[in-house]
């Protein structure tokens, strides 16, 4: 059970079955944990509508305060509305944890870290110290509070916070620029009974001209209708339907903690989230001026040609939000975005607000007047497959002999994660390039290709799924 329970620490946050796992024991825990990492003496704590959620809530605020620690709740919130009350907070607080995971399914439920200077927290930039010490001091369950606790130490204080929402739509609407004379635009949203169900609402009431088809804006830990996640396209079959049948100028989709966005076009057209990259670098390095652009290996050509051609510098970075945000940081990137479709804008301290990606690209499309379609479309020049899982006993042995294989053919190696081989310049006749990534969770092998034609695509991945296979 030790060594499942030590498995929840991933790459970027905790994240595990619940209550199997994470549960009310589990946050009591980590609550001792994250006050001998860290010694936070002001925390803020969030929570999306999972089930277990409240009881996690309760058990964590007990942990912290009974340690001396004061805590403010900010109640159910999005990852994305959590994150910039943190920084509009202006580091009043040591640490924020928001209760979340993310788009899994129902069955899971987790933490994110993020620092009062707005770093968050993943393996090898601090969560290994909470999960170190979660595992060194909790082989057996601690004794109780009352036990343990000096009677004349200090008891944290709780308070709550009934205006976040309210502060954070204002500050999302204040940074888009869209003032209430924009043109009507008629939209559907498929919230996918997660957190964009909670926080729409309040920022469609201030949008007059924004009209929106509503999808499952219910808020629901059971996920009824299907899973909130909007890369994959099982998920937007009721949004794509209502598109075409309302004739509306986009769709939109949002993953369960609603720090992802999918767009559909206006022809049903899923739009990929590496072209989404180029479309809001684009918008966002005309808005701050040159500069660097993260996106990760797993993007298309097309990405770097878009910011280069809007004078950005394209920057290869590894997956995952908490590499991207401390790489912005490092590098003083203008924006960064990700094949899932996470997009880190430098105006919310290079954090996801798939709200503000909404009315930033709505208003793109007033000026002047065009489709998505026609937007989008421009930006994709090349063959994408997508990423492919392949299930494997030995996903070293794999990667190597695929490496080994194709190595001296290869015009340019990117070893940032996993690996990327380049071969020819797309630019000067047929190219393509792959990536091979391990997942961190489980046996599988991920892949991502691109060619010039559709023809050198199919015959590239054929070739590399037999030898993955063999």
């Amino acid at each position: 059970m030790q060594e499942e329970i030590f498995s929840v620490f991933k790459s970027y946050d905790i994240r595990g079955e619940s209550p199997a796992v994470i549960n009310a024991n589990f946050a009591e825990k980590l609550g001792t944990a994250v006050v001998k990492a860290r010694n936070p003496k002001k925390v803020m704590i969030g929570k999306d509508m999972r089930l277990t959620s409240p009881e996690l809530e309760d058990a964590l605020v007990k942990s912290l305060t009974e340690q001396g620690v004061d805590v403010a709740k900010i109640g159910l919130c999005s990852t994305p509305m959590f994150n910039i009350l943190m920084g509009m907070a202006n580091k009043e607080f040591d640490l924020g944890i928001m209760i979340t995971a993310s788009h899994n399914p129902g069955k899971y439920n987790g933490f994110k870290f993020v620092t009062g200077g707005m770093l968050p927290l993943g393996l090898g930039s601090g969560l290994e110290e909470i999960r170190d010490a979660y595992d060194s001091s909790h082989v057996a369950r601690p004794p109780s509070f009352r036990e343990r606790r000096d009677p004349t130490s200090h008891v944290g204080e709780v308070v709550e916070d009934p205006d976040a929402l309210e502060r954070y739509v204002d500050f999302v609407i204040e940074k888009a620029k869209v003032s209430s004379e924009m043109p009507e635009m008629k939209v559907v949203i498929d919230a996918g009974n997660g957190m964009g169900g909670f926080v729409l609402p309040k920022l469609l009431e201030k949008l007059p001209w924004l009209k929106v088809e509503e999808l499952y804006f219910t808020p629901d830990g059971n996920f009824p209708n299907h899973e909130a996640n909007p890369i994959k396209l099982e998920t937007l079959t009721d949004l794509k339907k209502k598109v075409l049948e309302t004739k509306v100028v986009m769709g939109i989709a949002f993953d369960g903690d609603a720090d992802r966005i999918g767009f559909i076009d206006e022809k049903g057209e899923q739009i990929p989230g590496d072209i989404l990259t180029a479309l809001f670098a684009s918008i966002e390095l005309k808005r701050h001026g040159e500069g660097k652009v993260l996106n990760d290996v797993r993007s298309s050509w097309s990405v770097k040609d878009a910011i280069e051609s809007a004078g950005g510098e394209s920057v290869f970075c590894k997956v995952g939000h908490a590499n991207i945000k401390n790489q912005m940081r490092e590098v003083d990137a203008k924006f960064a975005g990700e094949l899932s479709m996470h997009y880190y804008f430098r105006e919310f301290w290079n954090m996801e607000c798939g709200d503000y990606a909404m009315l930033v690209l709505l208003k793109e499309l007033v000026n002047p007047f065009q489709t998505l379609s026609s937007l989008w479309s421009k930006f994709q020049k090349y063959h994408h497959s997508g990423e492919i899982n392949f299930e494997v006993k030995d996903k070293d042995e794999v990667i190597d002999r695929l490496v080994n294989e194709y190595k001296n053919e290869a015009t340019k190696v990117v070893d940032v994660d996993g690996i990327r081989l380049e071969f020819g310049d797309p630019k000067q006749g047929d190219a393509w390039w792959f990536n091979l990534r391990k997942s961190n969770t489980e046996p599988l092998i991920r892949l991502n290709l691109e060619a010039t034609s559709e023809k050198l695509k199919n015959e590239r991945m054929k070739e590399l799924t037999n030898l993955i296979n063999k």
